[in-house]
């Protein structure tokens, strides 16, 4: 909805103005969308530091870029804003600004290369361009319930996806069928795209954390493990499920029940004003604990949202604080190179607790008990 956008453009105004800019040159592609709600491979949006940010017009509007392919729904989607439409966006905005006598851009340095910067800045010297940082990014943090609704229908698409396709997994049975398999459930059940590529990783290859699946069958004794998301709207799941082809051995049943705690004792501690350091520790440290610190190496989870990984990025070192509506996956692993591996990962939202109400809303429902198959 255009107001919803528009409250997000003036959202981070304020930021372009601390730069002392006359505007920001928005390119990468998810702020975009974010910011003015269309979806498309080729857009940037030229956002003014102060005026109106809707209005078409005034010197001060601001202004869609992108090519004929995505005019039609740039009229649709994006009706308030002005509306530019060319193959090569960023030098139309460049002069339009220039014209316009905006000297000072606030640009994205994390999206726009070295080249295309030298470009912008040979073709217009006039043109002062000062990084924005991650703005965008920060404000895409905090959800609104509408954003919530899209991610809990992908993680819902997910969950039953996964659920669907557990009951097919048999010996003889390859890691890229099952991938297969649960990319197909989820595309019948309304996903427009996988959020990722399915990683399904069995026996020894699952102390890889991101294998690709491969033609290996699965074999009795496995632990399987799936990590798969569902896209939906533009808004990214992630869940990941590890299971048992039985029978099962003692060291399987105890890592899987340390990852299990550790889990929990992470999703307990991702509460309003958290540390993100310290809910890392706080799965971290029953890791550790036990024997198996230098078997999870990774964060235990990130932001999600218009992209499968966006802030709040939660590990070791890292530094900011949750708040209230904030979407994260929390995924602890062991992983013993030439044996196997266990991670169990959920999407949930960072809640303000309201009367007895948890401070977690956790949006991917497929059980985590371990399953015996």
């Amino acid at each position: 909805m255009p107001e919803i956008e528009l409250a997000r453009r003036q959202r981070l105004q304020p930021a372009i103005q601390a730069l002392g800019a006359d505007a920001a040159l928005i390119t990468s592609l998810p702020n975009v969308r974010y910011l003015t709600g269309l979806a498309s491979s080729n857009a940037a949006l030229l956002l003014p530091a102060t005026g109106a940010t809707g209005a078409t017009g005034p010197a001060a509007a601001s202004v869609l870029a992108t090519d004929s392919r995505y005019e039609g729904a740039a009229r649709r989607d994006a009706a308030d804003l002005e509306l530019v439409i060319e193959r090569f966006i960023e030098p139309a905005l460049a002069r339009l600004a220039a014209g316009r006598r905006l000297t000072r851009l606030a640009f994205e340095a994390q999206e726009m290369t070295v080249q295309r910067y030298r470009d912008l800045t040979a073709a217009f010297p006039s043109l002062e361009l000062v990084p924005l940082g991650y703005a965008v990014e920060q404000l895409r943090m905090v959800k609104d319930e509408a954003e919530i609704a899209l991610l809990a229908q992908a993680c819902a698409i997910t969950s039953q996806a996964v659920g669907q396709v557990i009951g097919s997994i048999r010996p003889g049975l390859t890691e890229r069928e099952l991938a297969t398999a649960v990319e197909r459930a989820m595309a019948d059940l309304g996903a427009e795209q996988p959020a990722f590529e399915t990683i399904v990783a069995s026996g020894p290859n699952g102390a890889i954390p991101h294998h690709v699946p491969s033609g290996r069958p699965l074999q009795a004794g496995d632990l399987i493990t799936i990590d798969c998301g569902a896209r939906y709207a533009g808004y990214h799941a992630d869940m990941t499920r590890t299971v048992a082809l039985g029978p099962l051995a003692d060291w399987q049943r105890d890592i899987y029940q340390l990852v299990a705690a550790a889990q929990q004792a992470g999703i307990d501690a991702a509460v309003p004003g958290a540390d993100v350091g310290q809910v890392d520790g706080a799965a971290r440290a029953l890791i550790s604990q036990a024997g198996h610190g230098d078997h999870f190496q990774h964060g235990l989870g990130h932001g999600v949202g218009l992209e499968v990984h966006e802030a709040p990025i939660m590990g070791y070192g890292r530094t900011g604080t949750l708040g209230d509506r904030v979407p994260i996956t929390v995924e602890p692993g062991i992983y013993l190179p030439g044996q196997g591996g266990v991670r169990i990962e959920d999407t949930l939202v960072v809640r303000a607790a309201a009367g007895t109400a948890a401070p977690q809303e956790l949006l991917t429902t497929t059980t985590r008990e371990l399953l015996v198959l």
